[in-house]
């Protein structure tokens, strides 16, 4: 199990936003995915959505994927865990 982390955001900062805490996380994912902080596998998932949803919103946003060394060993350990 993934170990998590709280972050508190005031709920007026919300509001004032116009935004929904899943808001708040897609927008937080989709900086550091842009910030080359997080792949687009850990991205997504810190926005709580699939892969391919994720790629939608940045595609919305002009964003491409990047797929670096890091990203295809990634997969390399994503695939060798399913085979098993």
């Amino acid at each position: 199990m993934t170990a998590t982390m709280s972050l508190e955001i005031p709920r007026d900062a919300l509001e004032s936003a116009r935004m929904t805490a899943a808001d708040a996380k897609l927008e937080l994912a989709i900086a550091l995915f842009a910030a080359n902080r997080l792949s687009l596998g850990k991205a997504a998932e810190l926005a709580g959505l699939p892969v391919g949803e994720f790629q939608m919103h940045l595609g919305t946003r002009h964003l491409r994927p990047h797929y670096g060394v890091d990203d295809a060993r990634e997969d390399q350990e994503t695939l060798a865990a399913l085979r098993t």
